[in-house]
């Protein structure tokens, strides 16, 4: 028979390691950190969710600072400096080779938006090539028109070169154009918009439903941008939208992004204008 002290010591061990086992058998660990950033569409679309998630999960702390933008953001991610990167385009294949693994989630439309100033409810393809080559410069009733234009690369750019060839040609045509206004994130652009006087450009819907900037969003050949017009073929302007991990992502990360893709994660980015058309839990 053993000594009472040596039977104490491994019922000591198992009464700790049973509180341990407890504890990491929760939801998440409190107190855990989860380091979020990305585009501006991006954390846009994240403000509703963190707010929800936070609202259940009080121990959690997400931390999102202003938008690095996707590239920026992705960069972070590998260095360790994040958790969770969101983008609106797709992994260089240096950025998979470092390590980065995309997931798709869904779209928003890309909207065409105006100053609160700005008499015009709609365009079409044709009259927005003319104003982005220079051919018509004002408004009805005279207002000089302002392009707000986004870098070269910029995704918002490539989308909407692909609305037609002749817009193609046209944001080219643009981009030679003396004193146009470029700015680099999407609140940046939203702001341009929103405080210049016969401002146009481009935004992600959700960024102008949750950020709600004073300015106009208005239809593109009759069509209005929405999550629905998006579904059914007929708006033609789309961001994507992608959460981008790597393999150091943590459990309370991985538990978030879980929260993200399941039916209640769904319905909230459903009502800021985002098409969810990842299948499943974490879109896999």
């Amino acid at each position: 028979m053993y000594p009472l002290a040596t039977l104490r010591l491994p019922l000591c061990c198992m009464i700790i390691c049973c509180l341990c086992l407890i504890g990491f058998s929760s939801d998440v660990l409190a107190g855990e950190t989860i380091r979020i950033n990305g585009s501006g569409i991006g954390l846009d679309m994240m403000k509703p969710l963190i707010a929800a998630y936070s609202k259940a999960h009080p121990g959690i702390s997400i931390e999102m600072e202003k938008p690095l933008g996707s590239s920026g953001a992705i960069k972070a991610l590998i260095a360790g400096a994040l958790d969770i990167a969101v983008s609106s385009k797709p992994l260089k294949a240096e950025e998979a080779e470092q390590g980065a693994t995309l997931r798709p989630f869904g779209r928003t439309p890309l909207a065409i938006v105006v100053g609160g100033s700005v008499p015009v409810k709609d365009i079409t393809t044709p009259e927005l090539e003319k104003i982005y080559s220079g051919t018509t410069v004002v408004w009805p009733g005279g207002e000089t028109i302002r392009l707000i234009l986004r870098p070269q690369e910029d995704i918002d750019t490539k989308i909407l070169r692909g609305l037609s060839p002749g817009m193609d040609e046209a944001v080219t045509r643009a981009r030679k154009r003396p004193g146009m206004i470029t700015v680099v994130t999407d609140p940046e652009s939203n702001q341009a918009v929103a405080r210049t006087i016969g401002s146009i450009g481009a935004s992600g819907l959700v960024g102008v439903l949750v950020s709600k900037p004073s300015l106009s969003i208005i239809s593109l050949n009759g069509i209005m941008p929405s999550a629905k017009t998006l579904a059914d073929g007929r708006y033609p302007l789309a961001k994507e939208i992608y959460f981008v991990t790597t393999s150091r992502l943590s459990r309370a990360s991985e538990k978030f992004i879980d929260f993200i893709y399941s039916d209640k994660g769904r319905a909230i980015v459903e009502k800021i204008g985002v098409l969810v058309t990842a299948g499943g839990k974490t879109g896999r």
